[in-house]
């Protein structure tokens, strides 16, 4: 008899309904950027912790901050403007991606309308750092993207991690999806990637105006505070390679993870 299949469970803490929200990403990636922009903006906002995301496939870890013990995933919400947002203090291994998908699809996807996730590449030189393109699920999308003078990406590519997966699960389930792309630092967090993801397209694309000034002025200390997170998902990272077998005599698209 097999063992059964582990899944993500929701657990509501506030009980709040906002209507026709936009669903932010900002689970840990390279550069962290997605992580750095979403945690800025749940602060600035003022968003309430609306629910946390349990399951035995995340890492058997303790959260903590300011001295009180936290879910290390959680999702917070807001009404003005109409904003749900995800956060993960841990790198979230490849068999909880499955899982993932499904419980925000079916426990928190209602609440929402459309999806923003947030990932960065890595830069080539030093002056592509800020950079952001965009792709879409729909032509509607693209346009909106089009309107918030975000360029769409041209050439082909792939998107891995966590974001990849979501993003292709809420696709193939016909969820209106945005994947905003920045260009970041190579070796370490980035905030500077993740100012210009918030003022050069997130805000455009949700309506909000955050304050970001900070995060340059931050920048080596957020940099120091989150190694660690970096050097966890580097080693997923190098362990995901490590278990794929690649002709590289073929070409492949450029990954952004």
């Amino acid at each position: 008899m097999g063992r059964p299949t582990a899944t993500v469970e929701f657990k509501a803490i506030a009980d709040q309904n906002p209507e026709t929200a936009t669903f932010i990403e900002g689970l840990p990636g390279h550069g962290l950027v997605a992580a750095i922009a979403v945690d800025q903006i749940t602060q600035q906002l003022g968003l309430t912790h609306h629910g946390s995301l349990h399951s035995d496939l995340f890492p058997p870890v303790t959260s903590f901050t300011e001295g009180q013990i936290q879910d290390p995933v959680r999702v917070y919400a807001g009404e003005t403007p109409s904003v749900l947002t995800l956060q993960s203090d841990v790198v979230l291994p490849p068999t909880s991606y499955r899982a993932l998908g499904k419980c925000l699809r079916e426990e928190i996807m209602a609440q929402f309308e459309r999806a923003v996730f947030l990932v960065g590449a890595p830069a080539q030189s030093e002056s592509e750092v800020g950079d952001v393109q965009g792709v879409a699920t729909t032509d509607a999308l693209k346009e909106e993207l089009t309107a918030a003078n975000i360029p769409l990406a041209a050439a082909s590519g792939l998107v891995g991690g966590v974001t990849g997966a979501l993003a292709n699960d809420f696709y193939q389930s016909r969820i209106p999806t945005m994947i905003l792309i920045v260009q970041a630092n190579p070796f370490y967090p980035d905030p500077i990637a993740a100012q210009s993801l918030i003022e050069n397209a997130v805000e455009p694309l949700v309506d909000f105006d955050i304050e970001t000034p900070e995060l340059e002025q931050q920048a080596d200390a957020i940099q120091s505070e989150l190694e660690q997170v970096a050097a966890q998902y580097q080693q997923l990272i190098q362990n995901e390679q490590a278990s794929q077998s690649q002709d590289l005599d073929q070409p492949v698209p450029s990954m952004y993870q």
